[in-house]
């Protein structure tokens, strides 16, 4: 049994964690080190994955704002993607972490509003951003004439604003609903006091909750993506079909790049579909099971991996470039590692201008 509930980061279930811990040794002193040392060997787990984001998030900011050719539309796209998983990674990972290794809620009444409203901030502002690139490859494939150039940069400003602003509306009843409340376990009757965005009464309001987030930040968002990426199939197969590769090798070159962008942004939606699917589901089954207490060690094991894969995707997007774009490589390699000199790596770029995007 569990709180706070960072599958969903702001969705807070109503048992802790640590009291599970408390359930499972309670009464057998010579459980205590069996208790411990999984929670230290999670929490560590956590911290190898916060490490690992910080490093490969900050140099993917770093290549895509510093590096003159790298500033495209889908790459600026994935520095504000990349800047929503450092919040995450920030806030929500720690704060989990933390409820392995103490048996308390540690961040007060102003944590318990804070975190959880900053937390569905970054899972909004990464969705909604992975929304927004498939919108940009559907323009750039199937309506290519309708972009303006001139006014690209500030149309990638004003939408990644609008996405955050979005992102922080949506959240803020987090921060309004959220608060400590005392809750009493019915196999002990033991009472503990934990952070949770609704009191504990009736089942209705932990229904509505999970049932709206999941279609708010994982399910419509997904079947906008679906929409434009069918459409983007169609064209980019009547594209290869009118043009053969003998009499047009410019406009075959050209699809081809294409199809590696449009591959580039459904791998991160991919991602993003995989490691958060099953804590939503999990959330779902809690809250329409919600007068039922699952203590069990499947259900705990079951938790604990579901929240360490929607935390692993705040890490892995930078790697999936990496290992998908050479040119980008190249560039995260030299800002990961500053091996090369600035004027050096501005001749690469001048270079290369034309050639290099996501």
């Amino acid at each position: 049994s569990f709180t706070p509930n960072p599958d969903l980061p702001g969705l807070i279930n109503v048992i802790s964690i640590d009291h599970f811990c408390a359930l499972w040794d309670s009464g057998a002193e010579q459980h205590q080190y069996a208790v411990w040392l999984p929670g230290i060997g999670i929490a560590a787990v956590y911290g190898i994955i916060i490490a690992v984001g910080l490093v490969g998030n900050v140099t993917l900011m770093k290549t895509c704002l510093l590096v003159k050719s790298m500033r495209t539309v889908p790459n600026l796209f994935l520095s504000s993607l990349a800047l929503g998983d450092l919040l995450l990674l920030v806030t929500c990972a720690p704060v989990d972490a933390s409820r392995y290794l103490v048996d308390e809620w540690l961040f007060g009444r102003v944590g318990c509003k804070l975190i959880p409203f900053i937390q569905l901030t970054s899972v909004g502002v990464s969705v909604f951003t992975l929304t927004a690139l498939a919108a940009d490859r559907y323009k750039a494939i199937v309506r290519p004439l309708d972009i303006n150039r001139s006014k690209a940069t500030l149309g990638i400003g004003l939408r990644a604003g609008t996405i955050w602003l979005l992102s922080i509306t949506l959240a803020v009843p987090e921060a309004v609903f959220s608060d400590l409340h005392t809750f009493t376990t019915s196999y002990t009757n033991e009472t503990f006091v934990t952070c949770a965005p609704y009191p504990h009464v009736g089942e209705l309001h932990p229904k509505i909750h999970s049932t709206a987030s999941f279609l708010i930040f994982y399910i419509i968002p997904l079947l906008v993506i679906s929409v434009y990426y069918f459409f983007i199939a169609r064209s980019l197969v009547r594209s290869s079909a009118d043009f053969s590769a003998e009499g047009h090798p410019h406009l075959q070159k050209q699809i081809k790049s294409r199809k590696r962008l449009a591959k580039t942004v459904l791998v991160f939606v991919g991602l993003f579909a995989l490691c958060w699917l099953p804590s939503h589901v999990l959330y779902l089954y809690r809250s329409y099971h919600y007068d039922q207490v699952d203590t069990s060690l499947a259900h705990f094991i079951v938790s604990v991996c579901a929240r360490i894969l929607a935390f692993t995707n705040s890490c892995v997007n930078p790697f999936a470039l990496y290992l998908m774009s050479k040119s980008f490589s190249k560039h995260f390699r030299n800002q990961l590692l500053c091996c090369r000199s600035p004027r050096r790596l501005n001749g690469q770029n001048s270079a290369n201008t034309n050639m290099t995007s996501v």
